[in-house]
């Protein structure tokens, strides 16, 4: 992953979690387990697992 694409991603990552803080309190559990999912196959595309 390159530095661009690192930064993207942290600011994609902040972007979401001001759209979750945002909306309704119902929706923050899906919308939480979606943003975890994303962080996680980025995690393992760093280690090439």
């Amino acid at each position: 992953m390159s530095e661009e694409q690192e930064v993207n991603l942290v600011q994609e990552v902040r972007n979401e979690l001001e759209e979750i803080d945002a909306s309704d309190l119902s929706e923050h559990s899906a919308r939480f387990e979606a943003l975890h999912e994303k962080l996680q196959e980025s995690l393992k595309s760093i280690d090439n697992l």
